[in-house]
């Protein structure tokens, strides 16, 4: 099992969140999702409102094995432009921890300089934000070294199975895989 946190800020994408937040917590791991201004946080399209436990200043990021970051717009701007949520990339980022992103929020890594020397990928036109070099238009998921990224909405259940499968090992993703009928993945 490992620790897992989701910081979420208004104008998240509801796809993208809720299924690194089911998939992740259906392999067992411990999901902490933490609003980075509000308890409670309002996705980009359908007005959801969630509520979380947790602020993300109140949360350790020594104490999570892996960051990941919904995109949506606000909300991927949001987590770019916040010093706290580049404080926490670059720590987790020194001690080779996992950080992910997707759709727009690799921008956030971007800015973190997470993505330097790194092959990534995005929601297609985001390459401006998180730079050409080593953007990979054509996966669904780019793994590169502690760096996990992914392209939007309609990959996040395969990326978020990746991400199962570094964290929890091959079995378990090839269970979930299953169980999801996600063999598109």
């Amino acid at each position: 099992m490992a620790n897992v946190l989701v910081p979420l800020a208004d104008g998240f994408e509801e796809i993208e969140a809720m299924a690194i937040i089911d998939v992740l917590s259906r392999a067992g791991n411990k999901v902490v999702v933490a609003g980075l201004f509000d308890n409670e946080v309002e996705g980009a399209n359908t007005g959801l409102k969630i509520l979380v436990h947790d602020l993300l200043k109140d949360v350790d990021p020594e104490d999570f094995d892996l960051m990941v970051l919904p995109g949506g717009l606000p909300g991927a701007e949001h987590l770019a432009k916040s010093e706290l949520v580049q404080e926490y990339i670059k720590r987790m980022n020194e001690k080779g921890k996992l950080v992910g992103a997707i759709c727009a929020a690799p921008w956030a890594l971007k800015e973190a300089g997470v993505l330097e020397g790194k092959k990534h990928t995005n929601y297609p036109g985001f390459e401006e934000k998180t730079g050409k070099k080593g953007y990979v238009p054509d996966q669904k998921v780019v793994i590169d070294g502690n760096v996990v990224t992914s392209r939007g909405p309609g990959t996040a259940i395969c990326f978020a199975l990746e991400l199962v499968k570094i964290l929890n090992g091959e079995a378990m993703y090839k269970q979930l895989k299953e169980g999801l009928l996600a063999d598109y993945c």
